[in-house]
């Protein structure tokens, strides 16, 4: 009796394996009726978020002082003999257009850094110049020099306005007396491989520049200074945003040493690097400009959006949609652990139309020699993990970079449902090397997930939507 109950069990089993495999074949179909609609609602609620932070909208709002850190804005603007403005990041062209809209010839001067690749727009009151990302080039170098340059000399009555946006760090790139910029690039390619968060990179990029870690605002000193500063950092510190360059930093030369040997990258680092922080670290090179120092009394630093306004904006059209909103806490973890981990949490919930909202900037240590970005390579691990705790639920995610671009490709991010990887195996892909390879954009690319948008000119950090039961 016992062996034919066992008989039975294992004959039960094997009909449950034909029809799990059954269903699965029938996913690698192209798209299942329901995922198109589930995917235009994703990206229907990105462009809500992305409407939000949107440049131009929130330097018009700073400028009128709607936003509190800003009240004191309109009477510096009058005040001033002269309005200096500097614009600088992926933000950048719209962020000097509005300045320009709103000023007018009250800008006696001013420069805005663009991506390298961007469309040059029509200002008559900046010089409009060119910086790369994510590897710092020539054009950040010069633009760095061009900035510095048009600061030097204001005085007490003049303000200078930097409006400052993701991607700056790598777009403004002056490197500090006795280095050259091939050993920036060359560091700059280290951290990025290495998954160190944005904290750790731009502590070693402020002690390696002569404009980052408050060195700006010094240089601009005895100006009166005010950055109005979209936020592409989790938590907001501006000393880490576009590495401070109006802010006062309280890390040191020791910390960047302990960056790079914590990371396993100090004996990789080039001599010059790592002579110019050793003299940092002993007091033979100055610190960069602490907090406490006089010249910050007259910098004034506001955040004028971030990763949560447009996390609100998400959730304000996931909710007139009819969808409950679930937020998550920030993301911040490797890559591939993250989408593991949200797969699982979201396969845990109860049934329910409900759309799960989370932002922040997952990292990923490079171990391969494929294509990707963390959005792609979050949703990707995701995919992987869905398709084994949840193959039968209707789940769709969507993970994608707020500018646009994630990683060195053209796409913004990927999708992730249960049925991804199904349809990657049916083109002969596998989700497990692809993930290991930091492959994700071929096999997203092959299986029809991955979220193209083009660049969207802001960027406040990473974003996650997801769907269940829709």
């Amino acid at each position: 009796m016992a062996r034919n109950s066992a008989s039975l069990a294992r004959a039960d089993l094997r009909v449950v394996r034909i029809v799990r495999r059954a269903w699965h074949n029938a996913l690698a179909m192209p798209f299942a009726d329901h995922e198109p609609a589930a995917r235009a609602e994703l990206a229907r609620f990105f462009r809500a978020a992305i409407a939000a932070v949107d440049p131009a909208r929130l330097i018009f709002r700073a400028l009128d002082g709607g936003i509190a850190e800003t009240a004191a804005l309109p009477a510096a603007i009058s005040a001033a003999r002269r309005v200096i403005a500097l614009a600088i990041g992926k933000g950048a062209a719209a962020m000097a257009s509005a300045l320009e809209a709103r000023l007018g010839d009250r800008i006696a001067d001013g420069i805005a850094v663009i991506p390298a690749l961007d469309d040059t727009p029509l200002l008559e009151r900046f010089d409009v110049l060119r910086g790369e990302h994510p590897i710092p080039g020539r054009a950040s170098e010069h633009s760095a020099h061009a900035a510095l340059d048009l600061v030097g000399g204001l005085r007490e009555d003049d303000l200078l306005i930097v409006a400052l946006s993701g991607g700056a760090s790598a777009m403004l790139s002056a490197p500090a007396p006795g280095l050259l910029l091939e050993d920036k690039i060359a560091i700059t390619e280290a951290i990025l491989r290495s998954g160190a968060p944005i904290r750790e990179f731009n502590l070693v990029r402020k002690h390696l520049s002569a404009v980052k870690g408050g060195r700006l605002a010094a240089a601009a000193n005895p100006a009166r200074v005010f950055g109005l500063i979209l936020s592409d950092v989790p938590g907001n510190d501006i000393a880490t945003i576009g590495s401070g360059l109006t802010a006062p930093d309280p890390a040191t030369f020791a910390d960047a040493v302990s960056v790079l040997k914590r990371r396993g990258l100090w004996g990789r680092a080039p001599e010059r690097v790592r002579a110019h922080l050793e003299r940092g670290a002993s007091g033979e090179i100055a610190e960069t400009p602490k907090p406490g120092d006089p010249l910050f009394a007259r910098v004034s630093n506001a955040i004028i959006g971030d990763n949560a306004t447009a996390l609100d904006a998400a959730a304000s059209a996931a909710a007139a949609a009819g969808y409950t909103v679930a937020r998550f806490p920030e993301l911040r973890a490797e890559a591939d652990a993250l989408g593991r981990a949200l797969a699982n949490r979201i396969a845990a919930m109860p049934a329910g139309r409900i759309c799960a909202i989370a932002g922040g900037e997952p990292v990923v240590t490079v171990r391969g020699g494929g294509k990707g970005g963390r959005a792609q390579h979050c949703a990707l691990a995701m995919a992987a993990e869905l398709a084994q705790v949840a193959p039968e639920r209707k789940i769709i995610a969507l993970f994608a970079g707020s500018d646009g671009i994630d990683g060195p490709t053209d796409a913004a991010g990927g999708f992730a449902s249960p049925a991804t990887v199904a349809r990657a195996d049916a083109r002969g892909m596998s989700a497990a090397t692809a993930l290991a390879r930091n492959d994700a954009y071929n096999l997203l690319d092959g299986a029809g997930d991955l979220f193209r948008t083009g660049p969207t000119g802001t960027n406040v950090g990473d974003i996650f939507l997801a769907i269940i039961d829709y």
